[in-house]
């Protein structure tokens, strides 16, 4: 059986949910998850440090959905534009996750999922140095990033990355990320 996306997405919304969006990505939603989001951390009185740590991580975030999606399954073409994806963010406990999930062609889960185990294996100051050695060494890929952006996610958190794949269909996964954010 193929991974649901509507159960997972229902799934996401339980809880204390600030913002959820499924749909389709443009740069006009990011504008608006951004201005929505800084409005209700603001309305919570959350502490700057804390509001400007989840806004750093939610533009990172969405900016990785924006670029980095993969092109979608047939199914989904008909409804949705190139750029289809998932966005929660919501609180738990003491902290804030942001979780996103988009469409990945199953011949690119390896490098995406070696480059976060990466991630994932270093300490704060070994992240630092991975930061300043894309920035000066890695040329841009065709989607307009370096890498910088999962390793950026890493540092400004402090925790490591959470990730999954669903099996969708003989050609696509669907990739999951949560972020944690503590106070």
């Amino acid at each position: 059986m193929s991974f649901n996306i509507q159960d997972y997405y229902s799934e996401l919304n339980n809880g204390d949910v600030l913002l959820a969006y499924k749909g389709s990505i443009s740069s006009e939603l990011i504008n608006n998850v951004l201005d929505t989001i800084e409005s209700k951390l603001q309305d919570f009185d959350e502490h700057s440090k804390i509001r400007k740590k989840v806004y750093n991580v939610l533009v990172e975030s969405l900016q990785n959905l924006y670029h980095h999606i993969d092109d979608l399954p047939e199914e989904y073409k008909r409804e949705f534009d190139e750029r289809f994806g998932i966005l929660v963010v919501s609180r738990e406990d003491e902290r804030y996750k942001i979780s996103t999930g988009n469409f990945i062609r199953n011949n690119h889960i390896e490098d995406l999922e070696a480059k976060i185990n990466k991630i994932n294996s270093l300490d704060r100051d070994e992240l630092k140095e991975m930061y300043k050695y894309i920035l000066n060494h890695q040329k841009l890929s065709e989607k307009g990033g370096g890498g910088l952006g999962l390793v950026d996610i890493a540092r400004k958190t402090g925790h490591k990355l959470d990730y999954s794949f669903r099996v969708f269909n003989d050609e696509y996964n669907f990739f999951i990320l949560s972020v944690y954010i503590s106070n």
